[in-house]
């Protein structure tokens, strides 16, 4: 239940910032989208990473290359399958959570 507590905790906190969420756990073989959400025109795929602890690095730490191709991959799917095509104006980011999920600290950390 801590991976649903932090989600729930990213997508308040998303909607805070004035977006509108449109899917949660979005997932293909291989691949999950956390959170998408309406930034203006712009889709956002939204990566949620949380660590309650220090003890093994921060949240931050946990992403891997690995982990952003896949990401990467299943946003290219979501557009192509949800709006089919694969040029509307997006973008992918990590929002990381670290301490408990509902009051550590959140940092959004764009993709390039």
């Amino acid at each position: 239940m801590k991976g649903a507590d932090a989600e729930a905790r990213a997508a308040r906190y998303l909607q805070g910032l004035g977006r509108t969420v449109v899917a949660q756990n979005y997932r293909i073989r291989g691949g999950e989208i956390d959170l998408v959400t309406l930034d203006g025109p712009v889709l956002v795929f939204t990566e949620v990473r949380h660590r309650s602890s220090l003890r093994y690095g921060g949240a931050a730490a946990s992403i891997t290359p690995q982990k952003l191709a896949l990401m990467s991959r299943a946003a290219q799917t979501y557009l192509l399958r949800e709006h089919g095509r694969e040029d509307l104006p997006c973008r992918l980011e990590v929002l990381t959570i670290d301490g408990p999920a509902e009051t550590g600290l959140v940092t959004l950390i764009p993709v390039e």
